[in-house]
C-alpha cells in the first residue's frame, strides 16, 4: 500500500509545484501536479499535509550530539536513540561528527558509528573535526590532543570507520598536505578548513573544497589578509558551512556571506552539542564544562562550545536573517550536502529517490512532520 500526500505546496529541490502530489512507501514511487494526479485503489491518503508546505528532508554533516547524547559517548545503543531525536527536528541524512579527543577515544567513536549505520541509514556518513586543528583556533577542541596532520593515522580511522568518512576538518597550515590530502581525495573524502590559523597565501595550495563553520574558529577578514574567511568567501570551489542560530554569525554577516556566495556555494549545519534540547543549565563538551544560557553553548572562559541549535530553526532562520527564500534555503539544507557528497538518493522529491521530506505549516514555518525512508517521525516542541 502506498502513502499519498494531496494538494500541498512542494519544493523538490529542482522545482517548485504549487499544488502538487507524492505518492511513497520508502522511496517515492510517483511526484506531480493535481492537475494530473490519477487516484489509485491502494492509496493511503496523509490529512496532515494537505495545503502545507513541504521539503526535502534536511542533511546535516556537522552534528556532534543533542538531547543528551554525544557521538564520542562511543555508546550504540545511545547513538542511535540520539540519532532518531534528530528525525525529529527534520534530519534525514547526518554525518555524526566527532571532535578533538585522545586517539583511543576517536577510535571507539568511530567503530560505534559504523555499527550503528548498519542498521540506522539516517547516518550517511561521517565527519571529523580535529584533532588536525591549529591551537590558535582550537575554540571548544581540548588543547592536550590537537596534532599535525597524520597520514597514516587518517588510514586508520578510515579503515575502522567502516570507510565512513566523508568529510575531515583541518588545518592546512600545520603541514604533511600532500599526502594528506591525495588520501582524502582517492577516498571520496572531502577535505574541509576549520579551526585554521592560515594566511590566504598558504591556502592557495590547499586542496579543500568545504570551509568548517564559516567565520567561526578560524582566521577572521583583515583588510591586509584576507585570512581563512576571506579566502573562503573568494574561492568558488569552496562550500562554506554556516551555524545560522544569531549567535555564532550575527544576521547581517550571515547576509553578507550568503550575497557573496550565494545559495549554491553554502550549506547550514548545526554543530550542535549535547546539551541542544535541554534548555538551561550546566553540560558538558569532551570533558569540560559547557553553560547553556539563552540558547547559546559556552564554556567557562566564554569561547561558544558548539550550538544548541536544531535543524528546524535554521531553516528558518536563514530565512529571517537573510534575504534567502524558501527555494534558497531548501539549496541550503538539502541539495547542496547531496550532490558536495554523493548522496544521490537524497536532496531532491523526486521518482526513485528516498522518501526523506518535511512537512511545515506554511502560516508560521513550524515543522509537523518528519519522513525519513517513508516512516513518519513527529516534531518534540
Amino acid at each position: 500500500m502506498a502513502k499519498l500526500l494531496k494538494n500541498i505546496d512542494l519544493y523538490t529541490g529542482s522545482k517548485h509545484i504549487t499544488d502538487a502530489f507524492i505518492r511513497f512507501t520508502d522511496v517515492i514511487d510517483d511526484v506531480g501536479y493535481m492537475i494530473d494526479f490519477t487516484p489509485q485503489a491502494d492509496d493511503e491518503l496523509i490529512p496532515e499535509a494537505t495545503g502545507k508546505l513541504v521539503v526535502p528532508g534536511f542533511i546535516d554533516v556537522h552534528k556532534h550530539g543533542g538531547y543528551g547524547l554525544d557521538t564520542m559517548d562511543g555508546d550504540a545503543e545511545k547513538l542511535n536513540d540520539m540519532v532518531n531525536k534528530m528525525v525529529t527536528e527534520g534530519i534525514t541524512s547526518l554525518f555524526p561528527t566527532t571532535m578533538t579527543q585522545s586517539p583511543e577515544n576517536i577510535e571507539r567513536a568511530l567503530v560505534t558509528i559504523n555499527e550503528v549505520a548498519k542498521t540506522n541509514p539516517v547516518i550517511q556518513g561521517i565527519h571529523l573535526e580535529g584533532p588536525f586543528i591549529n591551537k590558535v583556533f582550537m575554540g571548544a577542541q581540548p588543547e592536550e590532543y590537537i596534532i599535525d596532520p597524520d597520514t597514516e593515522l587518517l588510514k586508520k580511522w578510515y579503515t575502522l570507520s567502516g570507510e565512513r568518512i566523508r568529510l575531515v576538518t583541518y588545518a592546512p597550515e600545520n603541514g604533511g598536505l600532500p599526502d594528506f590530502e591525495e588520501f582524502m581525495l582517492k577516498h571520496h573524502i572531502i577535505p574541509s578548513i576549520g579551526h585554521s590559523n592560515a594566511t590566504r597565501e598558504q591556502l592557495i595550495h590547499s586542496r579543500a573544497s568545504h570551509m568548517t563553520h564559516l567565520y567561526n574558529a578560524q582566521r577572521p577578514l583583515h583588510h591586509r589578509e584576507p585570512g581563512v574567511t576571506g579566502h573562503g568567501m573568494l574561492e568558488t570551489s569552496i562550500t562554506g558551512e554556516l551555524i545560522a542560530d544569531g549567535f555564532h554569525i550575527v544576521p547581517d554577516m550571515l547576509e553578507i556571506a550568503f550575497r557573496l556566495k550565494g545559495a549554491h556555494q553554502l550549506e547550514l549545519v548545526t554543530d550542535s552539542m549535547r546539551a541542544e534540547g535541554l534548555g538551561n543549565g550546566i553540560s558538558e563538551l569532551g570533558g569540560q564544562k559547557v553553560v547553556v544560557k539563552d540558547k547559546q553553548a559556552r564554556l567557562e572562559n566564554g569561547h561558544l562550545a558548539g550550538s544548541v541549535l536544531a535543524y528546524d530553526d535554521a531553516f528558518r532562520n536563514i530565512q529571517q536573517f537573510t534575504s534567502a527564500d524558501i527555494h534558497d534555503a531548501v539549496q541550503m539544507t538539502s541539495v547542496n550536502q547531496a550532490r558536495e557528497f554523493g548522496l544521490t538518493q537524497k536532496g531532491d522529491l523526486s521518482a526513485g529517490k528516498d522518501a526523506d521530506f518535511n512537512i511545515f505549516n506554511k502560516e508560521d514555518m513550524q515543522l509537523q512532520a518528519t519522513y525519513s525512508f517513508g516512516r513518519r517521525f513527529a516534531r518534540k516542541n
